[in-house]
């Protein structure tokens, strides 16, 4: 009939309609989703894989949902469809309202990819200030961080201790000679109404005391009920709706107020709840009162410092969580791992406050640390300086009176602390600023500064720097000195102190120095020199001392590569000699020598005047990383451009430019004549610039490149320039001839 009914409406409103119906009825209302949650739900893709997997993840077998969903009042076939072991296919349905209430009342929540369905987290809304600034008292900022630490378990079964109260919706179920299930609410009484056993009392017992008197209850019914292997129905009880609370938050909390919470809610959880506590509240003793009295004192202290959680007790209809105003307080800045302001309890002393801002940093100066505290105002002098210094001494030994150690070895001593007490931990300085050090620079492979200690010598200095680098002169060493009179504008003592190969580090088994050969110094026992505080020592360099200068050579000689100079005097013709002297295919006036030190770029030489006159100025003292190339001898000219016939020419003993223009098939109709270039075989270029009535005497010679470059089709040409010189140059002529023609 209900089939019939809704097909007279479209899909959606019927599933509406059926939703507002089953709402309505008495076993949809235990938190079941309302008509637009539903309707939203509804309107979700993939809703159907959604509730397959929560079924699968629920750890309820089919039997035992089919139960419930008979004890709820829903077909026990409902969700057959969305049982199997593999997905839904592509037959199978999205659920309905009706699928959907049935998946609450069994406990299931069915997250979806927007809003999951209302399940009882106990929070009427979820508490979380981020936009807060952080606080310097410890244990404010750990509510101001969005965090679901504090949200009680919802998911898996109740915890063991659990107690059951009015709202409880638990669920039995009968197996064997007897298949029943129910739905059964714990009333406000605090009874749970079983059919045909009647009324069981079970506010305030566990599910293992309440397992105790099912057996009982539903023994005198079912006979098969008994405890042993001999049982013939066996039942199973467990919660399928956790309760909810109210429990007021009062104090210095964020939002104090009255909240709905779970009853798996814990104090933490409630002060979550109600936004955290404020900067005035008291950490170390959160009141829960109960019925009048305080049943419990939670110190937060325990939970973040040592995780204890054992008085964050369950909370229960009408609790009162008091969080009073604090007490004595202390800060600690400094080298301390957590800098904060700590609240302490009575008897607490200087070390358990360096133990609650977790201990001194490894950069602790561990020799004395300050405690500035406000003087009361009987003991304040004249001035704004209400406060006095109080300087506690540390020590690294054990003390009779038992003070206890930090984790680094100091001992703090168990010096009280008043409200409003400022400790301040003293940090090492950085190396160089305010610290005794010394120095050390020259040939070392790590100079620079290092920390001065009572006896420290040159050799540890030199060991420190990673001993003595290559080329280092190891006969002495210059110490600077802080002179002790200063009368004389004098800024530093020099003073020159013996070393010997003792302080060379890479030595093979038999002792014996392993580098590159330099000055020999033997180990003759130099004395060892005691460094003072701010001594800056220079290792020298040995005289003249440089690695190999190299050379390159390449192209027609007989033996090209790089060669090391022997000398700071080595000469081209030299270089030459060593490489085996040139081939017969060398073109000597082609040599192209190029110079890295300085950026010098190439430089334009006669070769064959620098090997026929070593003593000339083309034979040039050679510098690291120069490069030679000698040519092969090409007996052509090359012609590009803007000729009629570009390519190569043979090259002619004492013929000019135009020839070789010329045999290329002459200029072409678009060339530039007066910017014609010649680029000989070692590198030189030279530009042609024509004037009229002469003609270039340029002469290319073998393996050069003659370019012709076009005319800028864009340029304007200056004919009133070009006039103006055709008429200076025919007035001077004629000022010549007229010369000529005196004489």
């Amino acid at each position: 009939m209900h089939k019939q009914y809704f097909s007279l409406f479209p899909l959606p409103f019927s599933r509406l309609f059926l939703g507002l119906v089953l709402l309505a009825s008495p076993v949809a209302a235990q938190q079941l989703p309302t008509a637009s949650q539903a309707q939203s739900l509804l309107q979700m893709p993939g809703v159907a894989d959604s509730l397959h997997q929560r079924l699968q993840q629920s750890g309820m077998s089919q039997d035992q949902i089919r139960a419930r969903l008979r004890a709820s009042g829903y077909p026990e076939s409902l969700l057959d469809q969305y049982l199997g072991a593999s997905r839904p296919g592509q037959g199978a349905a999205e659920p309905g309202a009706q699928q959907l209430a049935a998946i609450q009342a069994l406990g299931i929540t069915l997250v979806t990819e927007r809003n999951p369905l209302p399940v009882d987290t106990g929070f009427i809304r979820p508490r979380a200030d981020t936009l807060a600034p952080p606080s310097r008292v410890f244990g404010v900022n750990v509510f101001r961080r969005r965090t679901n630490q504090f949200l009680p378990t919802l998911a898996g079964p109740v915890p063991s201790d659990y107690r059951l109260g009015p709202g409880d919706m638990t669920v039995l179920i009968l197996t064997g000679d007897v298949e029943l299930a129910y739905s059964l609410p714990v009333t406000r009484e605090g009874f749970m109404l079983i059919p045909q056993v009647g009324q069981v009392f079970v506010s305030n017992l566990t599910l293992d005391q309440l397992r105790d008197v099912l057996y009982a209850r539903l023994g005198r019914v079912y006979s098969g009920v008994r405890r042993g292997d001999n049982a013939t129905t066996r039942f199973d009880v467990t919660v399928a709706n956790v309760r909810t609370v109210q429990v007021y938050v009062v104090g210095e909390v964020n939002q104090a107020s009255s909240y709905q919470v779970s009853a798996l809610s814990t104090v933490l959880t409630a002060l979550y709840a109600a936004g955290g506590v404020t900067e005035l509240a008291n950490t170390r003793r959160i009141e829960v009162q109960r019925a009048g009295k305080t049943v419990s004192a939670f110190d937060l202290y325990d939970y973040m410092l040592r995780g204890d959680t054992r008085n964050d007790i369950r909370l229960e209809t009408g609790d009162v969580i008091f969080v009073p105003v604090h007490g004595t307080r202390a800060s600690v800045s400094g080298a301390v791992t957590r800098p904060a302001i700590y609240e302490l309890n009575a008897g607490e002393t200087l070390a358990d406050l360096i133990r609650s801002a977790g201990g001194f940093r490894a950069d602790a100066a561990l020799r004395r640390l300050a405690i500035h505290r406000i003087l009361p105002m009987a003991d304040r002098g004249p001035g704004p300086y209400p406060r006095a210094v109080v300087d506690v001494p540390l020590s690294l030994t054990s003390t009779a009176n038992g003070a206890p150690r930090t984790g680094n070895g100091a001992v703090v001593p168990p010096l009280g602390l008043e409200n409003g007490d400022s400790v301040v931990v003293d940090s090492v300085p950085p190396l160089g600023e305010g610290s005794l050090f010394v120095s050390v620079a020259g040939m070392v492979t790590k100079p620079g500064r290092y920390a001065w200690r009572e006896g420290i010598t040159l050799r540890d200095l030199v060991s420190l720097a990673r001993g003595p680098a290559v080329g280092a002169y190891l006969q002495e060493a210059e110490i600077a000195r802080l002179p002790e009179d200063r009368s004389a504008g004098q800024l530093a003592t020099t003073i020159r102190v013996p070393l010997d190969s003792t302080y060379l580090f890479e030595r093979d088994s038999a002792g014996r120095y392993v580098g590159p050969p330099g000055m020999p110094f033997p180990a003759r026992g130099a004395p060892e020199a005691v460094l003072q505080p701010f001594d800056n020592v220079l290792i020298l360099r040995q005289p003249n001392f440089e690695l190999q200068r190299t050379v390159a050579i390449f192209g027609e000689v007989r033996f090209p590569g790089t060669y090391s100079l022997r000398s700071k005097d080595d000469r081209l013709a030299s270089l030459v000699d060593r490489a085996g002297g040139m081939t017969p295919r060398a073109y000597q006036a082609g040599v192209q020598f190029y110079r890295k030190t300085n950026s010098a770029g190439r430089i334009d030489i006669d070769l064959t005047g620098a090997l026929s006159n070593l003593a000339g100025r083309d034979n040039m003292i050679l510098q690291p990383d120069d490069s030679i190339f000698i040519p092969e001898y090409q007996p052509s000219v090359k012609v590009l451009g803007s000729v009629n016939s570009p390519g190569s020419v043979l090259w002619q003993q004492g013929k000019g430019l135009d020839y070789y223009i010329s045999a290329a098939g002459g200029y072409s109709y678009n060339a530039d004549k007066g910017r014609t270039s010649v680029k000989f075989a070692n590198g030189g270029v030279k530009t042609v610039r024509r004037k009229i009535l002469f003609e270039s005497s340029l002469k290319p010679g073998p393996g050069a490149e003659v370019f012709v470059p076009a005319h800028d089709p864009n340029a304007r040409k200056d004919w009133l320039g070009a006039i103006g010189s055709i008429a200076q140059i025919l007035g001077s002529t004629a000022a010549i001839i007229v010369a000529v023609v005196k004489l």
